[in-house]
């Protein structure tokens, strides 16, 4: 039967909010079976562990986010599985600071490696085994030498205080 525009525009089911689930669940089954076939059919040669989860969260424009986080990272080639994990980092944007928090369980606090400039967090752990590493960009300019961080049972919060914004200079026309 020939593709026909019109039969199809007709026959196609309306869209609800919950289709995204739908599509991210062929997503999720493609990249199942991508890892099965390369890694576990012994083509690629990986050490685990193998590690992938998402977050969905409403974004400022009422419309659905999809967060990955994890060792598994989708690529033209198939799946790629590296050594760091990017841990699961929310942001938020207060009225005068940025508020950063990462899961990263298993590691002491003396081996976290923190990197802040106005625009970007960085983010790495080499503590043994576990490896993890997220550049983060910040939603506002911020000011780096104002950072303050916390780390507790595997929680990470920084918090970085937001750059005033300069009033303008006063410009004298000649």
């Amino acid at each position: 039967m020939p593709f026909d525009d019109e039969n199809w525009w007709s026959r196609r089911k309306k869209r609800t909010p919950w289709d995204i689930f739908e599509e991210f669940e062929e997503y999720m089954d493609r990249l199942i079976r991508e890892i099965e076939r390369d890694v576990f059919s012994g083509k690629k040669k990986t050490a685990g562990p193998f590690f992938y989860g998402f977050s969905i969260s409403i974004g400022p424009d009422g419309k659905p986010v999809f967060r990955e986080f994890g060792n598994i990272r989708p690529t033209t080639r198939g799946p790629v599985v590296r050594e760091e994990i990017e841990p699961l980092v929310d942001v938020y944007d207060e009225k005068d600071h940025v508020l950063v928090v990462a899961e990263i369980p298993g590691v002491n606090k003396e081996d976290i490696k923190l990197r802040a400039t106005e625009d970007t967090l960085t983010i790495s752990v080499e503590a043994g085994k576990r490896k993890y590493y997220k550049e983060v960009e910040l939603p506002s300019k911020v000011n780096p030498d104002s950072a303050k961080a916390t780390y507790k049972n595997g929680i990470l919060e920084v918090r970085l205080e937001k750059k005033e914004k300069s009033k303008g200079k006063e410009i004298k026309v000649e």
